[in-house]
């Protein structure tokens, strides 16, 4: 059984490799095949089609994303240092991946996002709703807020802010978005102490 889980891994690795460097549509089961050195029909015994495929990748993708999550909030002194280092390692992610691969997925993979909402209303929800309830525990957010309405406004904001069509990267720098979308908005729920400590992270990103 460990080994199965371990050669998914491997072809579900090799898989998001390829997304992200050529977008999702200009994969091929045989590029990735021919990447990892397998044949295509071992793929196929594992992974039904692309989509199973790329489901299992975006799913390993969001596992990942919660791990990180866990392990900034364990070791980052107050929750708006994990909050920006998460903010840079997103951006950094970005930044090495083809902006095809959102936008396939979203034209061409439409029944992936929905067998990922069925599983997880929306991972940003869950995650964002533990740093706000861990940022009120802090005193840095104000214990007034409705963490179910800012969980969603925060997902919102990030998907505004990565919509090509209203923002678009040769006009709209994603430094200049930062700045202009998401903390504002996180000065607005937090606390004279919170927005102090806003202001002295927000000089490093």
């Amino acid at each position: 059984m460990i080994q199965l889980e371990e050669y998914d891994a491997r072809i579900i690795g090799g898989a998001a490799e390829l997304f992200r460097i050529y977008g999702i549509k200009a994969v091929t089961m045989d590029m990735i095949a021919n990447h990892l050195g397998i044949s295509k029909r071992t793929i196929y015994e594992r992974f039904n089609d692309k989509d199973a495929l790329l489901y299992a990748v975006i799913d390993s993708m969001i596992d990942k994303q919660r791990e990180k999550l866990e392990e900034l909030l364990l070791t980052s002194p107050n929750v708006i240092a994990a909050v920006f280092s998460m903010i840079r390692i997103g951006r950094d992610h970005v930044a090495l991946s083809n902006p095809l691969m959102e936008l396939d997925l979203r034209k061409y993979h439409s029944a992936v996002l929905s067998r990922l909402t069925e599983k997880c209303e929306n991972p940003n929800y869950e995650g964002a709703a533990k740093i706000l309830r861990k940022g009120i525990e802090q005193g840095l957010f104000r214990s007034d807020i409705n963490i179910d309405i800012i969980s969603r406004t925060f997902a919102a904001l990030g998907n505004l802010s990565g919509d090509q069509n209203v923002f678009s990267p040769e006009r709209f720098p994603k430094q200049e978005l930062m700045n202009n979308i998401m903390i504002p908005y996180m000065r607005g729920i937090s606390t004279t102490e919170g927005i102090k400590i806003i202001d002295e992270m927000q000089q490093d990103l």
